[in-house]
């Protein structure tokens, strides 16, 4: 039973992202512009291979040379004299489509590893019986040695993500512990330098500890006035501050983004990628808060753009990004919705659930669009997003939020026989209202609960952001007494909970929110239409909250999803809250095996509903406002506790979920080539397509480069 969740299933659901009509409508010079950027874009997520595990770039290099000598229609020819079955050779493309769109061998939601779903032995007579083997048999023995035992092994630290013995991360050298990484961040704030484009490599000479911080750059080697670089000792450790790291394919973005820059639309455009191409070239993450500046300030874009490294879930400590890089053309119609929320945003904010000097003391009207994906290279694809992520911007400067229209239009289409744990009574009226409930949602989490609150600041001159004298904690009564201090940020304070925590706090603002009759009439839903929308969105956050439990790793009480845990810890919230607004209980399914039901009472989402969520808002708030970690973690990981204690056994239904669990959809992409766009069909075989497209002109230079890459590392997992 549990084992299933290392294997994606043979009928995963891989659908086309259709960018066709949006990439048709753009000029000639915009599909330019979109080009290059996919371009680089591309070549920047190749990055998320070697920050996933030490063998995911084997295994992806393996995979590109055996289907650019057989595309998958060719290859199961080789696959039938090599012995396998037709589903065996589909459990293997599913593998290979699954390891392209997750960059790596791990999910990209859940950080779960998954391994093929075939014998290992069918797998190696694959590779044998294939075209690439009788081309190169020296060079494909040799990768399939690097590859075949990490690609299956299922040993418990290989099974998730991780720091220490809790699972792999790339960030980090194999002998990092927690201990290295707060060590880490110490000696990052002390130089002013942001861990969002390092890994961390851990050596001991003579009894002494020495870390090697490594930073992403095109350029290798160091330079006199940069002074972080080189050796400094702290404490009793020595650090040295090197940049280089993806070298390769650091300067293959630069290059694009330089190309790109010849078809910008305006000045803003242009500094912006001058300012990307150096923080590329030379590491500078204070150069990418630069190009941020000038992004936000590229207004209502045709074509919307951002790369670098930018979201820091998948890092253990929570402070360092992924590379991610998206494309996407305006869908004009869905933004002047989101134009309109933007615009009601300085009604709405003051009726959330702190007091006023807990709010930025200026709202900056952030560009709030619906884009329709026409590139997004990292480990997966999200409904929508608020950046830049860079507390300092956003709190004076301002942001930008994207709905990802087209990514929602498939992404959350379900089907009546695969919804699990509601009452028949309320799945048609589910299916009918999750797509307009979670466009509501997303706009409200992006703007409103990523876009609100403020953090109290000391700057390094002693200067604070706010009255001591005056503000006070609501919850007590009393002058709040804590706040950040110099360089110090949401992310290296709170570290590893910092992610799921904002995810919470932001999920909390679209369940108040939606509440609110204007922000419905902004959607278009109006009377009965308006409560079933609130209706199936409460519904949708409680029925998620029970599915995060597959995401729960129960060995190291760990989580491996960030909204999925701040979605269970909603459901807790409401759970507590009693008064039976929201019902769970075991039962026995109609094919006989565990299952659940979670109910909940319309009639008292308004009431009941309305001031649980307020209340653990406000608490949210305060503790991330005040820098009170010790708080904030305290409350936090109290709700995220699994236990088989109290009225609901968590761990016990957390077995019945991971029975019942559905794997999460792919997606294929298009390729861009120049002033034209190559589309694929929606299967496991067109994603493995795409990708053997992707790289024209240099993929096999590409893989020789993440081979070396990786073998440089190589003796750092041992």
């Amino acid at each position: 039973m549990v084992d299933s969740q290392y294997y994606l299933p043979n009928d995963i659901g891989i659908s086309a992202l259709d960018c066709r009509e949006a990439f048709r409508l753009l000029s000639p010079k915009e599909q330019m512009y979109a080009h290059y950027l996919s371009r680089a874009s591309w070549y920047g997520g190749l990055i998320v291979l070697i920050q996933t595990s030490p063998e995911s770039a084997n295994i992806y290099v393996l995979l590109q040379k055996m289907f650019r000598a057989q595309a998958p229609p060719q290859l199961e020819a080789a696959a039938t004299a090599a012995g396998l079955s037709a589903e065996e050779y589909q459990a293997f493309l599913v593998y290979a489509a699954g390891l392209y769109a997750n960059m790596g061998n791990y999910k990209s939601f859940g950080d779960t590893k998954f391994i093929p779903n075939l014998p290992k032995e069918k797998f190696k007579a694959l590779v044998w019986e294939s075209l690439a083997f009788k081309q190169s048999p020296g060079d494909m023995e040799a990768l399939w040695g690097c590859c075949c035992e990490s690609l299956y092994s299922l040993e418990d630290k290989q099974k998730q993500l991780g720091l220490g013995e809790k699972g792999i991360s790339a960030y980090f050298s194999g002998n990092c512990c927690l201990e290295d990484a707060e060590f880490a961040q110490k000696f990052l704030d002390s130089k002013n330098l942001s861990a969002y484009n390092t890994r961390l490599f851990k050596t001991e000479v003579d009894g002494k500890r020495c870390y090697e911080v490594r930073l992403a750059s095109a350029k290798k080697g160091e330079y006199p006035d940069e002074v972080c670089f080189g050796k400094h000792e702290f404490e009793d450790a020595v650090f040295f501050v090197k940049r280089g790291d993806y070298a390769f394919l650091m300067e293959k973005v630069c290059q694009n983004l330089e190309k790109a820059k010849d078809y910008a639309a305006n000045d803003n455009q242009k500094r912006m990628l001058e300012e990307y191409i150096h923080s590329f070239a030379c590491g500078s993450v204070e150069a990418h808060k630069e190009g941020s500046r000038y992004w936000i300030k590229d207004k209502g874009p045709i074509v919307e753009s951002y790369i670098g490294f930018i979201e820091s879930y998948r890092d253990p400590f929570g402070s360092r990004g992924e590379f991610e890089g998206f494309v996407a053309v305006v869908n004009k119609a869905m933004s002047a919705r989101f134009a309109q929320l933007v615009n009601s945003a300085e009604v709405l904010l003051p009726e959330l659930p702190w007091p006023p000097a807990f709010e930025k003391d200026r709202f900056l009207k952030p560009d709030f669009t619906s884009l329709d994906v026409l590139t997004f290279a990292g480990s997966g694809i999200p409904a929508g997003i608020n950046i830049p992520n860079y507390d300092d911007i956003r709190q004076t400067e301002g942001f930008k939020n994207v709905s990802l229209g087209n990514v929602l239009a498939v992404a959350y289409a379900t089907q009546k026989d695969k919804l699990t744990f509601l009452e028949e009574s309320d799945k048609d009226l589910y299916i009918k209202w999750k797509g307009p409930s979670f466009e509501v949602q997303v706009g409200l989490h992006e703007l409103l609960g990523h876009g609100s609150g403020k953090l109290f600041v000391q700057d390094d001159k002693g200067k604070f952001n706010f009255d001591q004298s005056a503000v006070r904690n609501p919850e007590t009564g009393e002058l709040i007494s804590s706040w950040y201090k110099g360089s110090e940020t949401w992310d290296s304070k709170f570290s590893t909970i910092a992610s799921s925590y904002e995810e919470c706090r932001a999920e909390c603002v679209g369940l108040y929110l939606c509440l609110n009759k204007q922000v419905l009439s902004i959607f278009g839903h109006e009377g009965e239409d308006a409560e079933e929308v609130v209706y199936v969105n409460w519904l949708t956050m409680v029925r998620a909250g029970l599915l995060g439990l597959e995401f729960y790793t129960s060995e190291s009480k760990s989580w491996r999803q960030a909204h999925m845990q701040a979605r269970f810890v909603i459901l807790r919230v409401l759970l507590e809250a009693g008064e039976g607004l929201v019902g769970l209980k075991e039962c026995t399914g109609a094919d006989g095996r565990p299952d659940a039901v979670i109910t909940l009472d319309r009639s008292k989402i308004h009431t009941v509903g309305k001031s649980a969520i307020q209340r653990f808002l406000c608490r949210l708030q305060v503790h991330k406002s005040t820098a009170d970690v010790e708080g904030g973690r305290a409350l936090y990981e109290g709700y995220s506790a699994v236990t088989a204690d109290g009225t609901h056994n968590f761990l016990h239904l957390r077995e019945t979920v991971l029975l019942r669990k559905e794997a999460r959809k792919m997606f294929v992409q298009a390729n861009t080539y120049i002033k034209v766009l190559l589309f694929y069909e929606g299967s496991a075989a067109g994603l493995i397509q795409s990708f053997v497209e992707r790289f024209p002109d240099d993929a096999e230079k590409v893989e020789a480069q993440l081979l070396e890459m990786t073998c440089m590392d190589s003796s750092c997992w041992c």
